[in-house]
């Protein structure tokens, strides 16, 4: 079901219902689990282990690590396996060989970059390269929907995976662009902030301002900005909810780009604008979702109330709550199709070939299991046969 961008459903349009002027924050819908989004996570669930294990290997100095470190650092790494049993199952990231901790030490296992994953590391700095003014664009619309164009560099280095920005982007990005980025401070040593310099009104359109544009264009007729709002299967709102998304989304969408100070925190306009920062932070994430506590870093920069949270619930047909994982996870619902992301960034590349990596690793893991399984079957094949021949040779000789 539909409703929002051009028209209202039918069932919105009763006229015998009153409009009821409630309280923002006094409108609550239950939560109702969508089995298919909740699967889009799963699906990502050992590529971020992986992505996990192998950013913590990158990390050390050389990029080499004993293996009995590494097996120390299990529970940070919400590892159920031993490392070892990690490296057989997932072949192809790391290399084995035996070194000294000390000069007089007796040499044991380290784990160092294997050449096909040095390979993906190189591939996957040709593509923030290759899209690097959309790395930037990014970066500048994060900041450009503060309230004061300014961020805790240490924040946006910790979500720097969730938007797909580079893991030096600090160092190496931000330098090059003095006419948008200023950095004041170092980051991870005290306070250290980014601060945008520069304005760029191309940067200041929403994902839902470009879309109405582009389909204004397509139609030949003016189309009015808004959300796109397609409740679950089997998902009904309540009399008095329905009422209120009806003339809330009549309300004129207001960017999240525009300064909203004079806005009064409760409002319905700020539910609105709320919801429109949070479409486009998700529209800007890597995967269209984010963990909620993560966007919760972020209530003072973007102007979110202490129950922000209930915005993802209050419009279900916009968002989707996962609790996979043990963890909120907000989900922009027009970015799948079912388990399928199909709003796709352009950093999306990066994932697709790590996870190639890893499935190739697998195949020819599975492949030397069959090898193996085919070699014993013939052995087994030929003992059976031998065993025949002596059990016959024994019957024929004279007793």
């Amino acid at each position: 079901m539909f409703f929002g961008k051009l028209s209202i459903p039918t069932f919105l349009h009763n006229p015998d219902i009153t409009i009821h002027r409630r309280h923002v924050s006094s409108l609550k819908v239950v939560w109702r689990k969508d089995s298919k989004l909740d699967q889009a996570i799963e699906n990502d669930k050992q590529y971020k282990l992986c992505a996990r294990v192998v950013k913590e290997v990158l990390n050390e100095p050389g990029q080499v690590i004993p293996l009995r470190y590494l097996e120390k650092r299990r529970e940070r790494l919400r590892l159920n396996v031993k490392i070892q049993t990690f490296l057989a199952r997932n072949p192809g990231l790391f290399d084995t060989y035996y070194d000294r901790i000390k000069p007089k030490s007796e040499p044991v296992p380290f784990l160092r970059v294997s050449d096909q994953l040095k390979g993906f590391l190189e591939d996957e700095e040709r593509i923030n390269l290759e899209h690097e003014p959309w790395i930037v664009s990014k970066l500048c619309k994060l900041l450009m929907m503060s309230k004061d164009k300014v961020i805790s560099a240490d924040k946006l280095v910790h979500v720097k995976r969730e938007f797909g920005l580079p893991n030096d982007f600090m160092v190496t990005l931000v330098p090059k662009y003095p006419n948008y980025f200023r950095l004041v401070g170092c980051p991870g040593e005290g306070k250290s902030f980014l601060e945008l310099v520069d304005w760029n009104p191309e940067f200041a359109k929403s994902r839902i301002e470009q879309r109405a544009e582009e389909e204004s264009r397509a139609m030949g007729i003016g189309v009015r900005p808004n959300f796109n709002v397609k409740l679950p299967p089997g998902f009904f709102l309540r009399k008095e909810m329905r009422e209120w998304v009806r003339d809330w989304l009549e309300l004129d969408y207001i960017s999240p780009y525009q300064d909203v100070s004079h806005l009064d925190q409760a409002s319905r306009e700020m539910e609105k604008r709320t919801v429109g920062v949070f479409h486009e932070l998700l529209s800007l994430s890597l995967h269209k979702r984010v963990p909620v506590p993560i966007l919760g870093k972020f209530c003072e920069e973007y102007r979110f109330s202490n129950e922000f949270s209930n915005v993802f619930t209050r419009h279900s047909g916009i968002f989707y709550v996962s609790l996979k994982g043990g963890i909120k996870t907000a989900v922009l619902r027009e970015a799948y199709k079912e388990s399928e992301l199909i709003d796709r960034d352009p950093l999306i590349e990066i994932k697709d070939n790590f996870v190639q990596l890893l499935e190739k690793g697998w195949q020819e893991k599975a492949e030397v299991s069959r090898m193996q399984r085919e070699d014993l079957k013939q052995h087994m094949e030929m003992m059976a046969v031998r065993n025949q021949d002596l059990d016959e040779q024994e019957c024929s000789e004279p007793h």
